[in-house]
Formats: structure tokens, sequence, C-alpha cells
């Protein structure tokens, strides 16, 4: 199913041209990300950190003043002198941008501030799977959630699950069934506003990397265990961005030579034993009934024999999983995601002995993060995506 620039939606309100979006250069990239991870900060500081003489921050910093993107606050006092300094910061409030996270049935979409905290989110059903249906739809959604904020919203990250290309293009999106369609031009051309599209691993990971329990962390990965098994891995600060990203390798990985077949075969992989619909056909075959993965694990939280050996096994391969994304890459850290991540805390003594049954003794001890994320997190990495393009001109 494919959408031709030509078809795109007809409705567009009065609005930014997304031709207007001007990317920062140079060290103007790096002053506002500083400031808008860790601000406010003294010129001091930030003079300090990026290595520049203070008539070069003022030069450097005055047309993001003039913009608006910064700001200047007061009532603080330089610690070195005790003089009141005006440190700069970003008034989060004053740019807004919305993320939508789309599934096979479902659009989710958050409103957020510059710092993507969460300021509203609404969701709606995609009843048709046509890409001009889904831009119609999602234009309707970020309409409603723009109407709430006076000050309007600045762009709109759109993630799904797929490989997507420059420009707003998804080249396949298995779970919508779309191949080559062109729907941020699409979305553009309801809105107005700048649209960006993104793999929703890669909008997760960008989400931890800025503003999650990851931000300021150079070397980290992301698993996710879900519907599928997604994979993100940043080093030196950079997001591994590739064509591959939204093909879901990771899924493949062997895990358990004696375990169930996949879609494709493999014994035993990933996807065979680690997916949502991997854990209910074993728990609803163990349980002779149909059993959601949410059950299952409330099961084995309460002893029960099936659910509690479907469990352990499930969670020591993720164990064996978690232990070879840390051999293979040394993260200094690994974000557990999914809705499926629970796996991690009902089975903890199973997932630990499949780490350390993967890992060599003398392997430092694994990071592991586990983050409990629903569809209003996904969304929200989304919109993280369309934050970094405004901040520093990476558009996709």
């Amino acid at each position: 199913m494919s959408l031709d620039h030509s078809l795109a939606g007809t409705l567009r309100p009065d609005g930014p041209s997304p031709s207007a979006w001007t990317p920062l250069t140079g060290t103007a990239h790096s002053i506002a990300l500083e400031v808008l991870l860790d601000g406010p900060l003294p010129r001091s500081e930030l003079a300090r950190r990026l290595d520049l003489s203070a008539g070069s921050l003022t030069r450097l910093s005055k047309p993001l003043l003039d913009s608006g993107l910064l700001v200047e606050t007061t009532g603080a006092y330089d610690p070195t002198s005790g003089r009141p300094t005006r440190p700069l910061d970003v008034d989060e409030r004053a740019h807004h941008f919305v993320g939508v996270k789309l599934t096979a049935d479902t659009a989710y979409a958050v409103l957020t501030t510059l710092r993507a905290t969460v300021v509203d989110a609404r969701e709606a059903p995609l009843p048709d799977r046509d890409p001009a249906a889904v831009a119609a739809g999602v234009g309707a959604l970020v309409r409603d959630l723009s109407a709430t904020e006076p000050h309007g919203v600045r762009a709109v990250g759109v993630s799904l699950g797929g490989r997507t290309a420059p420009g707003g293009l998804v080249d396949s999106a298995r779970y919508l069934g779309w191949e080559r369609v062109a729907f941020g031009p699409a979305l553009e051309a309801h809105l107005g506003l700048p649209v960006v599209v993104d793999n929703d691993v890669l909008s997760l990971t960008r989400a931890e990397q800025w503003f999650g329990t990851a931000s300021r962390c150079a070397h980290f990965a992301v698993l996710v265990v879900g519907v599928g098994i997604g994979y993100g891995l940043v080093v030196h600060d950079e997001v591994l961005d590739r064509p591959d990203a939204g093909v879901g390798l990771l899924g493949h990985f062997p895990l358990d030579p004696h375990g169930p077949l996949c879609p494709e075969g493999h014994a035993g992989c990933a996807d065979a034993v680690l997916t949502t619909s991997a854990l209910e056909f074993r728990a609803s075959m163990a349980l002779r009934r149909q059993v959601s993965v949410a059950e299952l694990l409330d099961l084995a939280v309460t002893g029960e024999p099936s659910a509690r050996r479907v469990v352990d096994h499930a969670a020591r391969c993720l164990g064996t999983l978690l232990a070879a994304v840390g051999n293979l890459v040394m993260p200094e850290k690994i974000v557990l995601s999914g809705e499926n991540a629970r796996l991690a805390d009902v089975g903890r003594e199973a997932l630990t002995a499949g780490i350390r049954a993967g890992r060599s003794p003398h392997a430092s001890e694994l990071d592991v993060d586990v983050q409990h994320t629903g569809f209003t997190e996904w969304a929200r990495g989304a919109a993280v995506t369309a934050i970094r393009t405004f901040v520093l001109g990476h558009r996709r």
C-alpha cells in the first residue's frame, strides 16, 4: 500500500511552513543542547563546558536568545563569586510538540513541552489503514491536541514499527501493511507543520538518551520486548540510526536450541520465546485455556506451577539475551522496556541465572534498568524525535 505525494491531504490550516525549519549549526548546537539538558546554567559554567571565552559565548548565544529558544533567568548567584547572575535556560512551555505512536489499529498522541514533559494525551482508532485515511485521522488528532495550547505547536513526530527513511518516508511497516509510503509529506500537507517520521524503538532510544534514565550516558542499549523484539544502541552519544534498525534483527537471536519455532523457522529465537504471541501461546497450552501475558505474570506471582514454569523459562531466555547484548557491545547500561518487561521482575531469579550463565565470571555486573512503558511513553519518544530536530536540525 503506497501513497503518492500528489495524493496527500488538501487541508492545510494557517501555520508555519515546514520549509521554515532552520537547523542550528556549529557551536550553537552544543549551547542549545547543554542548556536544554542541564539548564539553567550560568554563563561561566556553560563557557567552561564548551571551552569558550565569555565574549564568544555571548556572541553565539545571542541568536538563540533573540529567537526565544533560550531565555535569561533571575534570582541566581554565581557560586564562585557570590554575585548575582542570569543563567541561561529554555522556556520549555513556550515551545510545544506533538508525538504520535502508530499501531496497527490505534494512534496514540501526546502534547509535550520542549523538555518532553507530557501535558496532555489522546488516542484515536484507525479503522482504515489506508495511508491517506491515517494521515487525515492523525491530522485531526494533532489539531485536537494543539487546540489546548495557546502558543501552538512547533513540530510533530510520528513513530511506528518498521523501516523509515529521510523525508518522512516509510519504507515498510508490517503492522500497517505499508510499503514506500510518503507519510511525512502527507501529514505536513494536512497540518502545515514540520513532521518527522521515525522507527518507534529509535524514538524511544532518543527519549532515553535526552530525558530518560540514560541521560548523559554515552554508550547504552535499549532492549524492547513486546509484540516484537526491538533494539536501540547509542555509541559515543550517537544513536545508531541504520536502515536495518527497523527490521527487528535481534528477534532472531538464538536463545534456546530446543525452543519453539518462530514464523521464520528459527528454533528458540527471541521472537519464538519472548514476544507477546509466543508467551500467550505457551501459557495457553500449559493452562489449557486462553491466557494473556498480564494474567500469566499474575498467576506466576501467586505460585501457579504451570505459569511459573513458562515465566521462568522466558525470563531465563531474556537473561541470555541481555548477557549477549552486554557481551557484544559492552554498554554502560541496558534499558529494558516494552509491555513484556515485567518478565524481569516476576522472573528475577531465572533472569539473573540466564545473565550469569551467559557472562564471564570476571565480567562487570550488567546495569539493567527496567522501564515499564506504555503507549504514552512511546508517543513521548516520537515527540522527542521532533524536539531533537527542532533543536539540532537532524531532520529525518
